[in-house]
């Protein structure tokens, strides 16, 4: 049973009506996992600190959010209006990647039952995303022995170019992006490696390039552990995806991501990624399938 991270705030945000963030999935897929399994159990994470954050994004950004600082602006690209909740439960879901990443080394898999905020720069955010927990979990992940390489392998219909740019001049952090060629960010960032899908792919195309990333990626970055962003905007029904991904391809997906970790003996730690069709039991029940892909018990 992989280690599961969840906190009730990671959907604990007041938002405008219609507002195209979907906050209610996470305690969405929570409950879903509660019913097919009540055995299930949560490891709550902690905010996380202010110098946590300042080591690897830039002090001015963190401070300014953190205080109601940031121009309107900003806050604007970012897509939340500002409030104490949105810092607490930003803290916290950055808290939950790392905790995360912590537990996949001591356990092999762990997942954490939001993340991806893949569109966050060291200066700025953007796109729904303030702080890149990615590529803060992986810098932390290097830390420990034995870990000298760390994979992220990004599947989110939308390309990770703050992921990217953090990554760029960082020998250690390898960066693979399979995304939609015509989607957000309109710029996109260059990764070590990138796959742009056109709109319309449908599953057998989808598996096949991502074996063929995944085999790259693996070759070239002799990796020790990895970061997996598996957003399910890929889903044919999803609002923004543009492709036409079924959702036994999802699983087909991650169970691919999750072997091949496996068949090169490397921990991953799983975040769930993007998603974003407005009826959130459907939602939930596309993103259920990173937890079977990783084993979580059904009763």
């Amino acid at each position: 049973m992989p280690a599961l991270i969840f906190h009730p705030i990671y959907s604990q945000l007041d938002l405008p009506e219609r507002h195209r963030f979907p906050i209610e999935k996470y305690q969405g897929i929570a409950d879903a996992l509660n019913r097919l399994n009540p055995e299930i159990m949560y490891e709550r994470p902690d905010e996380i600190s202010e110098h946590l954050l300042t080591e690897f994004f830039q002090a001015d950004y963190v401070q300014q959010f953190l205080t109601n600082q940031l121009p309107p602006q900003a806050m604007r690209r970012i897509g939340f209006p500002w409030s104490e909740q949105l810092v607490r439960r930003t803290r916290t879901a950055v808290g939950g990647t790392l905790l995360t990443a912590k537990r996949a080394l001591e356990q092999g898999i762990a997942l954490n039952l939001t993340g991806g905020y893949h569109h966050a720069f060291a200066d700025f955010g953007s796109g729904f995303c303030i702080f890149n927990d990615l590529y803060l979990a992986a810098r932390h992940m290097l830390t420990q022995p034995g870990v000298d390489r760390v994979l992220i392998v990004d599947c989110d219909v939308h390309q990770g170019d703050g992921t990217a740019a953090l990554a760029a001049n960082d020998n250690d952090v390898f960066t693979l992006s399979l995304h939609g060629e015509k989607n957000f960010p309109y710029r996109k960032q260059i990764s070590d490696l990138d796959f742009a899908l056109q709109s319309g792919c449908e599953d057998d195309e989808y598996l096949t390039t991502l074996e063929q990333a995944l085999h790259l990626a693996f070759m070239q970055s002799g990796a020790d552990a990895v970061i997996y962003d598996a957003g399910v905007d890929i889903h044919v029904d999803d609002d923004l995806g543009l492709l036409n991904i079924t959702t036994q391809g999802v699983l087909c997906r991650d169970q691919l991501v999750i072997n091949t970790c496996r068949k090169h003996g490397v921990p991953v730690a799983s975040v769930i990624g993007g998603g974003y069709q407005r009826d959130i039991d459907a939602l939930v029940k596309v993103h259920l399938q990173l937890f079977f892909a990783a084993g979580v018990k059904v009763l």
